[in-house]
């Protein structure tokens, strides 16, 4: 996870990919929408297929939390 990157001066303070202007929801936007990784890769030559990878994985941990159900 030392992809993403958070700087409360960069980007209103969301988690960006290795301290650049690339919010990690960007690029989970673009792959909701249909682009392929190869896409993003070619649109944002700065990015390794990698970054794409702890995006992926920091939406996933992120909302992973614990459910409470009234018994």
């Amino acid at each position: 996870m030392d992809r993403i990157t958070i700087n409360p001066e960069q980007c209103g303070g969301r988690p960006c990919i290795r301290g650049m202007r690339i919010r990690v929801k960007d690029v989970l936007d673009m792959l909701a929408g249909g682009a392929t990784a190869e896409e993003i890769l070619a649109d944002y030559p700065d990015l390794e297929a990698e970054d794409i990878r702890a995006c992926l994985a920091y939406a996933s941990r992120y909302l992973d939390h614990s459910v409470l159900v009234a018994a």
